[in-house]
């Protein structure tokens, strides 16, 4: 993956207003924000901050409803039809509680399913594409398994292996930890940081930010329709009402 780590901005918000997916009233009010590549960005926030409208925003999936919102350094709202397209393919989403799987489809099937629909790749090169990705995240033994038989635990991998066939440059999560076990939490932790050493761009949304105070490296918390910028690890370790968030991942 291309080293972008000293290009423009992956995200800029300017006096950005956010919405809710489902009411259309405003979540996030004059958010300034500008992350560039290879950051690692923890967003803390109680449930019904508007995390997930957030992520949906950076994604392309809706407008602001004020302000400015540019992604890879153009303003996704000004663009065609085509043109939005190429540029919500360089992004990767990683839905919460596994969501976004198709029941009846294999693990294989589902993680096909983006190189095959947005005709990227040779047909005949797929398959081996999705071996690695399944040996990658550790869902191999489960690749003939429709999702509707897999835990939470899995199920939650294979929508990370499915965001990651596209090779996005940026990848958004939300809640990637919420209701995992002990260890498959500690590989979510591991695998990310992995990620993020090769300088893939991270954005995790999250109901707990103490789990990510270690690899998380830029923070930020959602309240009361307010967004505030953090820092970094310092930063975060002497914020006192940190833990005060209402924790949905153990």
């Amino acid at each position: 993956m291309e080293n972008i780590a000293n290009h423009a901005p992956l995200i800029e918000a300017i006096q950005a207003d956010v919405t809710s997916l489902q009411t259309a009233q405003v979540q996030i009010k004059g958010m300034d924000w500008k992350v560039g590549g290879g950051e690692f960005w923890v967003i803390g926030g109680a449930h019904a901050s508007g995390k997930s409208d957030l992520l949906a925003t950076t994604a392309g999936l809706q407008r602001p409803a004020a302000g400015e919102f540019r992604i890879f350094g153009q303003d996704l709202y000004a663009l065609d039809e085509d043109e939005l397209l190429k540029q919500r393919l360089r992004t990767g989403l990683v839905f919460k509680n596994g969501g976004r799987m198709f029941s009846h489809l294999t693990v294989a099937e589902n993680v096909a399913l983006p190189l095959q629909y947005h005709g990227l790749g040779e047909e005949e090169k797929i398959p081996a594409v999705v071996e690695q990705l399944l040996e990658l995240t550790g869902l191999a033994e489960f690749a003939k398994s429709t999702t509707s038989n897999l835990g939470i635990n899995w199920r939650q991998r294979v929508g990370l292996a499915r965001a990651l066939a596209l090779q996005p440059e940026l990848l958004l999560l939300d809640e990637p930890l919420a209701g995992l076990e002990p260890k498959h939490r500690r590989w979510w932790l591991d695998f990310l940081a992995q990620l993020s050493a090769k300088k893939t761009t991270l954005v995790v949304a999250t109901n707990d930010v103490a789990p990510w105070s270690d690899s998380g490296r830029q923070f930020a918390l959602l309240r009361d329709q307010r967004w505030q910028v953090v820092g970094g690890r310092n930063e975060l370790k002497n914020l006192d009402d940190i833990y005060d968030l209402p924790s949905e991942e153990t």
